[in-house]
């Protein structure tokens, strides 16, 4: 159930519960300090491991790489080795499953920049 703005929200219990160990779910997979801002740049198109760690700021190297190892086992990230190529090129290619966080990114990204406004505004 979701409300419009400026309505109140409820849940039976039943559903609260529900809800939450959905977002549990959810936040298990993307959640972190990391994941949601690999999927984003994978997703703009930096597929190859150091655009990507320069791309986002602050990742360490084995941070960025264990981060990739989590989300290929959740199927939201391919890794794709061109072996025929000299020297050998690896990319990370975000799965259709992955493209599926779209509206999630939007929301968050809009969230984020209306919240944003609203602080400064309020300093």
């Amino acid at each position: 159930m979701i409300a419009k703005e400026g309505q109140k929200v409820m849940y039976t219990e039943v559903q609260c519960l529900r809800n939450i160990a959905a977002i549990e779910d959810a936040l298990y997979v993307v959640g972190g300090k990391w994941k949601l801002r690999i999927i984003i740049a994978l997703v703009s198109g930096y597929v190859r491991f150091n655009e990507m760690q320069r791309t986002i700021n602050g990742i360490s190297a084995r941070v960025l790489s264990n981060e990739l190892k989590d989300l290929e086992i959740n199927g939201l990230v391919t890794r794709v080795v061109h072996a025929d190529l000299k020297p050998v090129i690896v990319e990370y290619v975000p799965t259709e499953y992955a493209q599926s966080l779209g509206k999630i990114i939007s929301a968050l990204t809009e969230w984020g920049l209306n919240h944003k406004l609203k602080i400064t505004q309020e300093s």
